[in-house]
């Protein structure tokens, strides 16, 4: 299998020509061999090009066409493009978590942050909804992997491809009892569905992250010697203590957060400079009283135990990994709130030459995501705070996000913690909200912020299809709030419909139409 794309990029002309003489070397000496194709990368002109190859050459040198990551065509879409004489194999990505084919669908932010692209990652009944979609249009699959992070996921491949009606329990326990033990088969079956389920919803209310460890640790005390060095034990462990640390210092630091910003609403009554010193004592103590620490000294010598059994790196210190892949290890301390965001405008409010203006900079934090009366808010990339998002949270029955917003995430550390994630749509899909109710009779004005891992990319608003807001234009670097008027015209009928595009056939991953935050303000 040949990729056109993700990392080389050859256009499908001259990737074509050389594949066919290849293929004619390759069968002087393997005469049974095959050559699949796949178009990843492409950009609609090379997608346009490749498809005019196969109906013109119709090359008989070929036999079929692999769909996988950065393939810019739906697979319904590539299966009726393409002539039925070639078939389809699926190259399905089972290994990363964001910045991924098929990414973890509601994530908490707090996990992206933390636990990186290539974390051990069993999601077994997505895996299962990943399957069941393609399989009616594909002949097969191999599946993409970079290491045994996703040791589960292979397992819930192989067993599907082998019995399509295949119970996913049944393959997991079978799983459990060859690989971990015959008498805990059930327990650590619970223990991989459970690990799963941490990873669904609001992180501050997901009581799966307790329970599981708490499964996981009773397999512990229960565990033999030979058990406790199986390095499937082991990545199960890590994910499961690793989880419960991340949700527990989350909680903490959220309501240091809170009680900071209690402060910084008496800023008037204590003094500005008096409450952003007492914001940043609260702040500053949730993170030296570590909470948790047991649980995150229990990470680390897991981090141990798998560099020692299989050589897994996840620090890049440490063990050498790669950073922004694998090595969690060296994020699981990253900021849960805004501590680094408020601490820099602390340091700027202190520079302020008047106490009318630090109060004034102060009233902005703390009203920053208040609209105004009649006004909307809606922290995008978040699925618990985008009311007025739409075609959303449709993993079931399009697990790839091709024509679906889903959440993207990025990190900077100046940046406020809003911006870390946001909604975003892939190649040519556009962006879009819809609010309703609005006063007729008002003016609106819109405050967004365009934040998201490509801020080269320009990017264009236009109300109900017709009024333009901004045309095509670059992101403001750094990342900043921008505002404009919406024409009172496209809310006179009560309701505003907003549409985000970027410069249409991107190839590549297709991404770029990233909106983190919106306000729309009533004047």
């Amino acid at each position: 299998m040949v990729p056109g794309g993700d990392p080389v990029h050859t256009q499908p002309k001259y990737l074509m020509s050389l594949l066919e003489k290849q293929t004619a070397v390759l069968r002087k000496y393997h005469p049974k061999a095959q050559m699949w194709v796949a178009p990843q990368g492409f950009n609609k002109e090379w997608m346009d090009e490749f498809y005019a190859i196969l109906d013109k050459e119709n090359p008989a040198w070929l036999t079929g066409i692999v769909f996988g990551p950065q393939v810019r065509e739906t697979l319904p879409k590539l299966r009726a493009r393409i002539a039925k004489k070639y078939p389809i194999r699926h190259y399905p990505d089972i290994t990363h978590s964001l910045s991924a084919q098929y990414p973890v669908p509601d994530w908490d932010l707090a996990y992206p942050q933390t636990e990186a692209r290539e974390v051990i990652n069993p999601r077994p009944l997505d895996q299962a909804q990943v399957f069941k979609v393609s399989q009616p249009l594909t002949i097969g699959f191999l599946t993409y992997s970079e290491g045994c992070n996703d040791d589960v996921n292979k397992i819930v491949w192989s067993g599907l491809g082998w019995n399509p009606d295949a119970d996913v329990r049944n393959i997991l326990r079978e799983y459990s009892r060859y690989f971990i033990a015959e008498n805990h088969a059930e327990e650590f079956t619970d223990g991989l569905f459970g690990l799963e389920q941490n990873w669904r919803g609001s992180l501050m209310s997901n009581v799966s992250v307790e329970a599981t460890l708490q499964r996981f640790q009773t397999l512990e005390r229960t565990a033999t010697p030979q058990l406790l060095l199986n390095w499937r034990f082991q990545q199960a462990l890590y994910r499961a203590y690793y989880d419960a640390f991340v949700q527990r210092r989350l909680i903490a630091e959220t309501a240091a957060e809170e009680a900071a910003n209690a402060q910084l609403r008496n800023a008037k009554q204590l003094g500005a400079l008096t409450s952003i010193n007492e914001a940043e004592k609260i702040l500053d103590a949730a993170i030296a009283e570590a909470s948790a620490n047991e649980l995150r000294a229990r990470v680390f010598e897991l981090g141990e135990a798998l560099y020692q059994s299989i050589r897994m790196q996840l620090s890049t210190e440490k063990y050498q990994g790669k950073p922004g892949r694998g090595s969690n290890l060296d994020t699981i301390d990253m900021p849960l709130n805004n501590r680094l965001w408020l601490k820099t405008k602390f340091a700027a409010i202190r520079q302020m030459p008047d106490e009318a203006a630090r109060l004034s900079a102060i009233g902005e934090i703390v009203n920053w995501t208040n609209p105004g009366i009649g006004g909307f808010y809606d922290d995008l990339g978040n699925s618990s705070k985008q009311p007025h998002l739409l075609n959303s949270g449709k993993f079931n029955q399009d697990p790839g996000f091709m024509e679906t917003a889903f959440s993207g995430f990025a990190y900077k550390p100046e940046w406020r913690r809003s911006w870390f994630d946001s909604a975003e749509t892939a190649f040519d899909t556009p962006l879009q909200m819809r609010y309703t109710n609005l006063d007729p009779t008002a003016q609106y004005k819109i405050r967004v912020v365009y934040a998201g891992t490509l801020p080269q990319l320009k990017i264009k608003l236009t109300a109900n299809e017709k009024y333009e807001i901004h045309p095509l234009s670059e992101k403001p670097n750094p990342v900043k709030p921008v505002e404009f008027d919406v024409p009172q015209a496209a809310t006179a009928a009560g309701e505003l419909n907003l549409t985000w595009e970027i410069e249409p056939g991107r190839g590549g991953n297709g991404r770029g139409r990233q909106v983190s935050e919106i306000w729309l303000i009533k004047k």
